[in-house]
């Protein structure tokens, strides 16, 4: 794995995040029949905020990034997106694990959504998120934080 950090997002380009959005979901939006490249950045744009966002990077390269609101009973990973050529290098792995343990040292639950189709439900199930429901495009999970963490046995 390489030297991959998280840092706040506070002044970068929104659009630079949402085009990285499209890039990531458009095989799974695809393989569902709905790909928007317009709705897929607008998505991300109609609740930016900088202060709940934060970049992944390995030097200078922009990895990816994920968005973690702060709710009053839970925190809700509301995105994350890795550039596909680092995916499968742990760099999942190591965001749910911040994730699982900040919330961990709140005590409060980790909530999420995942397209249907997508191959982060595997995933995101081998974290530890228990699946709670389904619509007709997202699967939606929750993490306890008496669980274990990703990657811990």
């Amino acid at each position: 794995m390489g030297s991959f950090q998280i840092t706040d997002a506070v002044g970068v380009d929104p659009a630079v995040l949402a085009n990285l959005r499209a890039e990531v979901m458009r095989p799974s939006l695809e393989a569902a029949g709905l790909f928007d490249p317009v709705r897929v950045r607008e998505r991300l744009l109609e609740t930016y905020s900088p202060q709940d966002t934060y970049l992944i990077v390995d030097g200078d390269a922009l990895v990816g990034f994920y968005v973690l609101r702060k709710r009053e009973d839970h925190l809700l990973l509301d995105h994350l997106y890795i550039k596909g050529e680092y995916q499968g290098r742990g760099v999942g792995q190591m965001v749910v694990k911040a994730v699982q343990e900040a919330a961990k040292a709140e005590h409060m639950e980790v909530r999420l959504r995942a397209l249907i189709s997508s191959p982060a439900n595997a995933f995101y199930r081998s974290c530890g998120f228990r699946f709670v429901s389904a619509d007709d495009a997202d699967n939606y999970y929750s993490w306890s934080s008496e669980d274990a963490v990703c990657g811990s046995s």
